[in-house]
């Protein structure tokens, strides 16, 4: 059974396995109060130690945490990811929302053809959607 609600995202994030050099950006799946998900073309070996970027936001989150899980998913691995800190659970709040804001600033531009600023884009969500927002621990 699921602990946290799972929240969509649609940016890119930097993992980087601690036990080896290489690099890879992938699509975050999903953010939750707990961790994020990612999409991965390799397999991560449960209980590894990974570094998490996501240099798309001011600041720029990093995080550490530890592979929950790696399932195959059409062609590829979901990639759990659970954070080591408490302290990356309060930040991966704020960038819970500006994943959401992200994904309503692409939703418009496909569905409406709009090109919303990212300040645009986060005056919209906020209006229709914060009250909305799940509370974490409720």
């Amino acid at each position: 059974m699921r602990t946290y609600i799972r929240h969509p995202a649609d940016i890119p994030v930097q993992i980087e396995l601690k036990s080896e050099t290489a690099n890879q950006r992938r699509q975050i799946s999903n953010v939750s109060y707990g961790g994020l998900a990612f999409e991965s073309d390799c397999i991560f070996e449960t209980g590894a130690q990974i570094h998490i970027c996501i240099d798309v936001v001011e600041p720029q989150f990093e995080a550490e945490g530890i592979v929950s899980y790696c399932r195959r998913k059409a062609g590829q691995y979901l990639v759990g990811v659970e954070f080591i800190h408490r302290d990356d659970l309060y930040i991966a709040r704020m960038v819970e929302q500006i994943c959401h804001i992200q994904h309503y600033k692409q939703l418009v531009a496909a569905q409406e053809g709009r090109e919303l600023s990212a300040q645009e884009a986060a005056h919209e969500w906020i209006s229709k959607y914060a009250n909305r927002f799940p509370r974490w621990g409720t």
